[in-house]
């Protein structure tokens, strides 16, 4: 699994974007895709686990998909 930091989460429209270690290009999520703990439950800095995956509606695109916050 890949680790990150949320960077942005926009609450209202339910999703958020993370910044992957080691990488310039923050990857979205959706609130269906976190797992272990509800959406609204999230905060902006905190680390969490993830895989890669491509976006349905946009096949040239990636997002972050099974995001598991990571116990601190």
């Amino acid at each position: 699994m890949t680790q990150g930091t949320i960077k942005r989460i926009n609450s209202d429209r339910g999703f958020g974007f993370i910044a992957p270690d080691g990488s310039s290009q923050d990857l979205f999520f959706h609130m269906s895709a976190v797992e272990g703990r509800a959406f609204d439950q999230l905060r902006e800095g905190q680390r969490v686990s993830f895989e890669v995956g491509t976006d349905p509606r946009n096949p040239t695109r990636t997002r972050a998909e099974q995001v598991r916050p990571i116990e601190e």
